[in-house]
């Protein structure tokens, strides 16, 4: 008798291919669910107790993008069991390229961001400055979904080459109307890799000054002393000449001093001498010359010159400070004159006649 209701047929079906076609489903959905929840668990625990990140990566982004396949598949492997409506079949296969491009999309987007981020650190010494690569990450997800849509339409019968022949064409169009975008995209990239300035670095442009705080796709944002933001476009600055101070492993620096016309020869032979043995004693700095350079409508004038070893701004004020001090003390102490603008009036008395 049960043999008997097994044979019936049903929409071209015999109820034992039902029942086989539901088993696959369990048992295909049971193998799965042991996977994820004592091979994946026992494998995540391995994971956390090695060094590298790439096995915990993996393991993730397994579980999120690729199981729904699994899941899927442990579907669409019962369904192909049983004999169905060609229509039915075209829509089961239709569902089946959708999910698979899908999660393989995600999973290809995830495997690309976490290489560029391993990569990036590593360049970077083991830092990652997501600020600089994180605006790159958009283009990735358009360029791998614009492939994995090519792909789909491909599989479902469209004739790709005339898509993209008429995106082609379009593309064209776009570029045209949208040049200074793109601009400042290649030239996002053009700072992206090669990198002229970084997130926190104190850089010169023009008559602007600041410290860069955000580097985006088409604008980069720049702190000014003042306090206010400054936005420039990327190509603005790939075509300027900027100077970054924060690169800087020295500071030259260069002042005049001027002193009185009264001052005798014998101390101004021993200003350059007295100016040496000031900055020779000031820590993190080079001395390189001190010269009686000219003279002046109403002084005599030094230069020097020498090096702060460090290129923080605040550091090299503090040493320029001490360094003036110490030779005002020197300077009071010989009885040195400082110049200032003045002017000597010479009067002569020629004879009267009487």
């Amino acid at each position: 008798m049960f043999q008997e209701l097994f044979y019936q047929t049903f929409y071209q079906n015999r109820i034992l291919d039902y029942v086989i076609s539901v088993a696959v489903f369990l048992v295909a959905l049971l193998l799965v669910r042991v996977f994820k929840h004592i091979i994946l668990r026992r494998l995540r625990v391995w994971a956390e107790r090695t060094s590298t990140k790439i096995d915990d990566f993996m393991i993730h982004t397994f579980e999120k993008t690729l199981f729904p396949i699994f899941y899927f598949g442990s579907f669409y492997l019962a369904v192909r069991i049983l004999v169905l409506p060609p229509a039915l079949n075209k829509y089961i296969d239709v569902l089946g390229v959708v999910v698979l491009t899908f999660f393989g999309v995600r999973f290809l987007i995830a495997l690309v961001i976490y290489v560029i981020e391993m990569y990036w650190a590593r360049k970077e010494g083991g830092t990652v400055q997501a600020g600089n690569i994180r605006g790159i990450f958009p283009v990735i997800k358009v360029v791998m979904w614009g492939i994995g849509i090519a792909f789909l339409l491909d599989n479902l019968g469209f004739k790709i080459s005339t898509v993209i022949a008429g995106l082609g064409i379009g593309g064209v169009a776009v570029a045209l109307a949208a040049q200074a975008v793109l601009g400042d995209l290649f030239s996002y990239f053009a700072i992206l890799f090669d990198r002229p300035f970084e997130i926190g670095d104190f850089i010169i442009i023009d008559d602007y000054m600041g410290t860069i705080e955000h580097v985006g796709l088409k604008t980069t944002r720049i702190r000014s002393l003042g306090g206010e933001q400054l936005v420039f476009s990327n190509t603005d600055l790939t075509n300027s000449r900027v100077r970054n101070y924060k690169r800087m492993d020295k500071r030259r620096v260069v002042f005049s001093l001027g002193v009185t016309y009264q001052t005798g020869l014998e101390d101004l032979k021993e200003i350059p001498s007295i100016i040496r043995g000031i900055i020779d004693n000031v820590n993190s700095t080079i001395f390189d010359r001190a010269h009686f350079a000219s003279y002046g409508d109403f002084s005599l004038n030094f230069e020097v010159v020498y090096y702060v070893m460090s290129s923080d701004y605040n550091k090299y004020m503090d040493i320029q400070q001490k360094i003036n001090i110490e030779i005002m003390e020197e300077f009071l102490k010989r009885g040195i004159e400082f110049a200032y603008p003045t002017q000597t009036v010479f009067l002569s008395k020629e004879g009267v006649a009487e």
